[in-house]
């Protein structure tokens, strides 16, 4: 569940007989890649465990793989523009839906930044904990322990993706961004080679559907809308737009880290 909310009614997550015959087909179907790629992703992490300590230089492409495996089964067209980040740093981008996790994972090896609260999940918080997801505290007040948590993973040489609205929207909206996790861009000892690239996700709903299709936000339940999504026969796409990776300066702070970024994802998101 999204802490996000609109007035507006949220859209029917009622599925005709055909619709949900053609969700649990490709369930099936994601199911069984699912269990090829955890079994493919535990093999990854115990070589990583003997040759690099634990860090993860093969699992983030396991999910990398299985993400556009799943991308495919569910019939979602990505339109990538510009290049995404190849040195170490960090992705920022605005969060539409539970499809980001996939369409960004599919985009580059990384690992994502969540709070901690998901790791609890039922399902979920299993899947996000074995593909290496980054959990932390979103206080404020925690600030200074997030910092080192980030930090550390960045000098291990991960790629994280952060959303920092802090939560997702129904697809049609660049919320603000919060500036606090930008902090560990700035934090010493950082690896002189980091970057921070900008990202805007813009989702194209299927032809005569809801605008806010592919949206999760709100009230929704995960189950209903996952089942929506794959029951929809025609997909529509979503337009990824990486944008050139911001330059640190010295005496720059996190809001203006954070303000730079959200800018970028702005005129992209309304390109896209």
């Amino acid at each position: 569940m999204s802490t996000w909310d609109s007035s507006d009614p949220l859209p029917s997550m009622v599925l005709t007989k055909v619709e949900r015959r053609r969700a649990f087909r490709r369930f099936a179907v994601l199911s069984m890649g699912l269990v090829l790629g955890l079994l493919a992703l535990v093999l990854a992490r115990v070589v990583e465990q003997v040759t690099h300590a634990g860090a993860r230089r093969f699992s983030p492409h396991v999910v990398q793989t299985y993400s556009r495996f799943l991308l495919w089964g569910i019939g979602l067209r990505c339109d990538m523009r510009g290049t995404p980040l190849a040195g170490r740093g960090a992705i920022v981008a605005n969060h539409a839906s539970w499809l980001d996790i996939f369409v960004l994972n599919a985009l580059t090896p990384a690992l994502f930044v969540a709070k901690s609260e998901v790791s609890g999940w039922p399902g979920i918080g299993f899947l996000t904990q074995i593909a290496g997801t980054v959990f932390i505290r979103r206080d404020r007040r925690e600030a200074q322990a997030q910092t080192q948590i980030l930090a550390a993973e960045f000098r291990r040489g991960h790629k994280l993706v952060f959303f920092p609205e802090g939560t997702s929207t129904d697809s049609t909206l660049v919320l603000p961004f919060k500036a606090t996790l930008f902090q560990a861009f700035l934090a010493p000892a950082m690896p002189a080679d980091m970057a921070v690239q900008p990202v805007s996700l813009r989702y194209h709903a299927p032809r005569g559907t809801d605008p806010r299709f592919y949206g999760w936000w709100g009230s929704m339940d995960f189950a209903s809308h996952f089942l929506r999504v794959l029951g929809q026969k025609d997909q529509g796409h979503v337009t990824i737009t990486c944008h050139a990776p911001i330059a640190f300066s010295p005496g720059m702070t996190r809001k203006v880290l954070a303000q730079r970024a959200e800018a970028a994802v702005h005129a992209g998101f309304k390109d896209g």
